[in-house]
């Protein structure tokens, strides 16, 4: 079994795969080896990959490496796919691994990873399986920020459950819903607009939905979606996977 360690900005998750099945997943604010040391005993895990955007404490790293074959996650890492990116040193991790993860789900198509997180981030990896880049857009929350930092009188809205608001009207009659419409209807015009323009440039297109937001997109995208809310674990694995059998 494999034991993949995502480790972001403000989740550690952590997850056990046996082949491509998950079997355990969970998430901490700051992982620990102690954490981990119930799953010795549960899972028969031999390999692991600890993926992280960050610093981290340094004893988890030496204890991985102590209980299993680890592999750090890295810009040289080999990759079932071919990196096409012009700065591979300055891609993020995340999105590399969504796009191995979104390429595992449909092998020979054409993907586009959509994470709808702090950032949406646009990752597309060809029939081929070349990873070419994609794009990077301000997040559900950082446009209604964003308003308000820079201006003098727009207000902060905060929404507590944006992966379950309903779609703001279009016509906002108050000023916090003329940004709530100008922020979010216009997120999901924008994803549904890169999406169509992704299949008239390449034709058949499968889009798939991770990130904290993807709920709202879900939600009230017109354009076919698959939701995969564990893309990067997906990922990683793979990329565990590869590294294991070559």
């Amino acid at each position: 079994m494999n034991l993949v360690l995502d480790l972001g900005n403000t989740l550690h998750k952590y997850a056990v795969y046996h082949q491509d099945e998950l079997v355990f997943q969970k998430s901490e604010t700051q992982l620990l080896p102690e954490h981990l040391e119930t799953l010795i005993d549960t899972f028969n895990i031999t390999d692991a990959i600890l993926s992280s955007v960050d610093h981290f404490d340094e004893k988890l790293e030496l204890w991985l490496d102590e209980h299993f074959n680890l592999l750090k996650f890295n810009p040289t890492t080999p990759l079932p796919i071919t990196n096409a990116y012009a700065t591979p040193a300055t891609l993020g991790k995340d999105r590399l691994a969504a796009a191995v993860g979104a390429n595992a789900a449909f092998p020979g198509k054409n993907v586009l990873s959509i994470d709808a997180g702090t950032c949406i981030k646009y990752d597309f990896v060809d029939a081929n399986g070349v990873y070419h880049g994609g794009a990077i857009a301000p997040g559900l929350m950082m446009r209604l920020k964003a308003m308000h930092n820079f201006t003098a009188r727009l207000p902060l809205i905060e929404p507590t459950a944006i992966s379950t608001m309903l779609k703001p009207a279009l016509t906002g009659d108050s000023t916090t819903n003329s940004m709530l419409s100008g922020a979010l209807n216009g997120a999901l015009l924008e994803v549904d607009g890169v999406i169509d323009a992704y299949q008239n440039t390449y034709g058949d297109i499968f889009p798939l939905l991770s990130g904290g937001d993807a709920g709202f997109f879900e939600l009230h995208l017109k354009s076919r979606i698959f939701a995969r809310p564990n893309l990067v674990l997906e990922g990683l694995n793979s990329i565990l996977k590869y590294n294991i059998n070559n």
